[in-house]
């Protein structure tokens, strides 16, 4: 394909866009015969054409040596082929919305440079990347953070045992059919029977089971399809031992039995 000149008055559908050589730059879409995808770049018009296929070869990973390259208008109009690699890219007809269309003679399927998992992955031994000094690992162990703080780690491990002694601890004076009262942070004070207490299967730890004196829970003490104790539905909940205090507290009156 030739340089393009304007077309005169009357000569053809419309004016073919003038050279622009090398002076500037352009932006093009690129689309490809192996791929569903178009880029959108700008180029510098001082390109050669050879030259500017090795920078296509990063967009649609086409070998620059297997491509023949096709210029469309703005409008998809084909405009002609870009086929001598020594010319410069603004030497064509080439404008802002131009697309240039990579066809691919290299064999290649359609699609092939899309699927990643055809591409060869490196992998590193462990024990190499062990010896990596400026390596996440390398920088964890150097800071003592995560799994390399193993005097954190001891500590958060004791604190842990502790506060399970004491869970334990409070669990055991809390006896299966006492009255009590329920503080849960940020809920208002309840009354309520004790009617479980122990480990369970939703939750590590020790729970509670209560029946409140109103329907203010959450079941009907059945959890993930275990039964711990029997109540009305909404009457059942499970908190822990330290939101538990027992006592002589009378179960909540209404004052139903009052009225006429």
């Amino acid at each position: 394909m030739k340089a393009a000149a304007v077309a005169e008055p009357g000569a053809g559908p419309g004016p073919v866009p003038v050279p622009v050589l090398g002076g500037g730059s352009v932006s093009l879409a690129v689309s490809s015969s192996l791929n569903a995808f178009r880029a959108h770049k700008r180029y510098s018009t001082g390109l050669t054409i050879a030259e500017f296929k090795c920078k296509l070869e990063l967009v649609v990973g086409s070998p620059a040596s297997c491509m023949d390259l096709e210029l469309y208008s703005a409008e998809d109009e084909l405009l002609g082929r870009l086929d001598c690699d020594e010319a410069l890219l603004g030497s064509y007809p080439v404008a802002d919305g131009c697309r240039v269309h990579v066809i691919d003679r290299s064999g290649a399927r359609i699609g092939e440079y899309e699927d990643v998992s055809q591409v060869e992955k490196y992998e590193m031994a462990d024990s190499d990347y062990e010896k990596r000094p400026e390596s996440l690992r390398s920088f964890l162990r150097q800071q003592r953070w995560g799994r390399y703080d193993a005097e954190g780690t001891r500590r958060r491990a004791a604190e842990q045992q502790q506060r399970r002694a004491q869970e334990a601890a409070l669990a055991a004076a809390l006896p299966v059919g006492a009255r009590c009262q329920v503080r849960v942070p940020g809920q208002p004070c309840k009354r309520a029977t004790v009617m479980y207490v122990g480990q369970t299967d939703f939750k590590p730890g020790y729970w509670v089971g209560v029946r409140y004196d109103e329907p203010l829970g959450k079941h009907d003490g059945s959890v993930g399809g275990r039964r711990y104790f029997e109540c009305q539905p909404k009457y059942g909940a499970f908190v822990k031992p330290q939101s538990v205090t027992p006592g002589d507290f009378p179960e909540e009156d209404d004052g139903l039995e009052d009225e006429l």
